[in-house]
């Protein structure tokens, strides 16, 4: 056999970061119990936290039961995932046939399997030459893809990854491509709902994001600036003359004050304003409880009950060919970056303030190895806590 068809070609394996959900109704406890005793969650004393999220738990299972009831008992969102997963390596065999360059990828949920470790396993067992953490959260936050590479760091190390070069990509909230990919799909819908509605009633378009308790803003989580920077990106790709728009937030489950205004808020103030609306889900890229039963089903009655004149809900992106065309992009940059830790346009893209960004603590720690003394953002942040 020819030598160089023998030869071993570079293995690059992708980890995708996910929220998880339930596959059973027996399995929606203990996935509860596992969200709402994550120290990125729930931010109370250590001490306090695992009776208090196994209460959380307990006090929100029925809801939740009946929540994925609808769903026939289980999330899909592992499904969609590994459709995903499948729909990008199938991109990226382009890149392979023309070099010695192959791409798998491996799914880690955060509070579902497979979570972090059995991903770790399977990842060590492929033997990569490099891997690339992409999460499936395009706006970062300490409460999911700080989370998830957390997570992820105890699971590499444990299953002997920390040897392999690794690239986090922590953010593309407004990458072009996932803009104009997302964009289309909105339009599409908005072309849908413009013609069920009549002429004379206006048609806005609510940007859902899910929420996050004010606190964790005010300590320098980016998340909420994100989003409004992939809303922004989102209107000028859609190129619509007087779009009528607005930002909201949805799925509070804590009694804390949250960011808003919320998506309930924005629906009421439709229905006074004599409006239909089109909702955008802006954070979730995947279908899921939040999508299928909050939006489809809670909002909808919602909207039905106060009078707003049209209810419709753009699609979220799933396995669309020009959002995984997208995906590819932002790997095929991220992975010759030069950097382990990148956002979609290379360098750090948040502004100063956001100290919960990871390059502020991917900074503070390469002073610290320097024995440089200086402003720096809590070390925590960099494992998804403040």
């Amino acid at each position: 056999m020819d030598q160089s068809s023998s030869r071993r070609r570079h293995r690059l394996a992708i980890v995708l970061f996910n929220l998880g959900g339930p596959d059973s109704p027996e399995a929606v406890r203990p996935f509860l119990v596992n969200l709402f005793t994550d120290p990125a969650i729930l931010r109370v004393p250590g001490f306090v936290r695992p009776w208090l999220g196994r209460l959380i738990a307990w006090r929100r299972t029925k809801p939740a039961l009946e929540n994925y009831a609808i769903l026939g008992g289980r999330s899909p969102l592992l499904d969609l995932t590994e459709q995903q997963a499948r729909a990008l390596e199938a991109a990226l065999r382009e890149d392979e046939s023309s070099g010695d360059f192959e791409a798998k990828c491996f799914v880690a949920m955060r509070y579902w399997h497979p979570m972090s470790d059995a991903a770790a396993r399977a990842v060590a067992a492929w033997a990569p030459d490099e891997i690339l953490l992409l999460p499936l959260y395009p706006q970062y936050s300490t409460t999911t893809t700080g989370s998830s590479a957390a997570a992820w760091a105890e699971a590499a190390r444990r299953a002997g990854l920390g040897a392999v070069p690794t690239t986090t990509l922590c953010c593309w909230h407004s990458d072009p491509a996932f803009a104009q990919a997302t964009a289309a799909i909105i339009r599409r819908a908005h072309d849908e709902a413009r013609a069920a509605l009549p002429a004379e009633v206006p048609l806005r378009l609510l940007f859902s994001a899910h929420g996050l308790p004010e606190g964790i803003v005010r300590a320098g989580d980016p998340y909420q600036w994100q989003v409004e920077r992939s809303v922004a990106a989102l209107c000028e790709a859609l190129g619509i003359a007087g779009l009528d728009h607005a930002i909201c937030y949805q799925s509070r489950v804590t009694p804390q004050k949250w960011i808003g205004p919320s998506t309930e808020e924005e629906i009421a103030r439709a229905a006074r304003d004599r409006v239909a609306v089109l909702v955008c889900p802006v954070a979730f890229v995947s279908e899921h409880s939040e999508t299928l039963v909050e939006l489809d089903v809670e909002y909808r009655h919602l909207a039905e009950r106060l009078g707003v004149p049209g209810y419709f809900r753009a699609p979220a992106q799933n396995a669309d060919a020009g959002f995984i065309a997208a995906l590819a992009g932002l790997v095929r940059r991220a992975r010759t970056s030069g950097r382990a830790l990148c956002s979609f346009a290379g360098a750090r893209q948040c502004p100063k303030p956001f100290t919960a960004c990871p390059h502020a603590a991917a900074g503070a720690a390469a002073r610290r190895g320097r024995g440089e003394v200086g402003d720096a953002a809590p070390a925590v942040a960099e494992a998804g806590q403040t």
